[in-house]
């Protein structure tokens, strides 16, 4: 939670910083069975054994990420190329059973979600398309699917069908927050298309982003880091639309757990509040940002602060009295 609250933040560096498309969220790599088979069928049996093979493939290897992000910050750690290495080796394995498997059991829609769930996590995103386009032909109506392929349209196109899958997965249950939100996200990053494909207004692809999003929360309203998102969103929205963004950001303080949430979000109360030259509660909410791992933002808003403010009292000035002639 902690690092994602860092990289909202860095809206703060840029103005109008758009929310990442690489914040989508994909479905669970292992959904339940529409029928459960039998304990002791042998391709259950086979299938679990490679769920388990990959989930503590994907653990160790988020191990030796930490521990080596670690070292370098020390000065040591292994060379980025041999990091690569060691991390294809390990999921090499891993990759030939879920081919495997696959190979003998086509038919086998959970198996290619799953193989199609790696395959995007180790960057293969042709390969997850292939998977799950076919999981999808042997299980249309698998909603977990139709927002995985809305996510990969979203990101190598074409995105007006990711519009469609969103909607689809949406109708086939929509009590789930991820798909509102991740197709609010889509609808927001990719907005000329959404205008194109729905026939609306710039103004109202924001609003239609918004409502997503606001279905998002209402379903999942404890949840930060998704109240963040929303919250985020209002940078990108020209003309600012202030009073709505501070709300928002409200409704995200009330969420947050810690202190170090909190104070994140004082940080863009005051890079809101100084769009609109309110000096003083700028100030205010700077005061309240005491950890140090916000010294660098602190700072810069700080810096713009001053810079605002020195120039709205020379715009305020009055005017100098012409000199009078003898």
């Amino acid at each position: 939670m902690l690092k994602l609250l860092i990289s909202l933040l860095g809206a703060l560096v840029a103005a109008g910083q758009l929310p990442a498309a690489t914040n989508l969220a994909f479905a669970p790599t292992n959904p339940p069975p529409a029928t459960a088979p039998a304990a002791d069928d042998p391709v259950e049996k086979e299938y679990k054994k490679i769920m388990e093979a990959d989930d503590a493939a994907q653990a160790e290897v988020d191990q030796w990420i930490r521990d080596n992000d670690a070292a370098v910050a020390k000065g040591a750690g292994v060379p980025t190329a041999d990091m690569r290495r060691r991390i294809r080796d390990r999921f090499a394995p891993i990759r030939t059973a879920y081919e495997d498997f696959i190979q003998r059991h086509p038919d086998h829609a959970r198996a290619r979600v799953a193989f199609g769930s790696f395959l995007n996590d180790i960057q293969d995103e042709q390969g997850a398309q292939e998977q799950w386009e076919k999981a999808l032909a042997l299980n249309p109506k698998d909603p977990a699917v139709l927002n995985n392929l809305a996510n990969l349209y979203g990101h190598v196109g074409p995105v007006k069908k990711s519009f469609e899958y969103y909607a689809k997965a949406i109708e086939l249950n929509p009590r789930e927050p991820v798909y509102y939100d991740n197709f609010g996200t889509t609808v927001f990053l990719f907005r000329k298309d959404a205008m194109e494909f729905y026939g609306i207004t710039e103004q109202q692809v924001y609003d239609k982003a918004l409502e997503l999003y606001s279905n998002a929360l209402k379903l999942d309203p404890a949840n930060f880091p998704l109240a963040s998102d929303v919250a985020q969103t209002y940078y990108g929205i020209k003309p600012l639309r202030l009073e709505d963004a501070l709300k928002a950001w409200t409704n995200t303080l009330a969420l947050a757990h810690d202190e170090v949430e909190r104070e994140g979000v004082y940080l863009h109360f005051a890079r809101l509040k100084l769009q609109a030259d309110r000096f003083p509660e700028v100030r205010a909410h700077l005061a309240a940002v005491t950890n140090e791992m916000y010294a660098v933002l602190k700072n810069r808003i700080s810096h713009n602060l001053d810079e605002q403010e020195l120039k709205s009292k020379d715009t305020n000035a009055p005017p100098v009295a012409p000199e009078k002639k003898e």
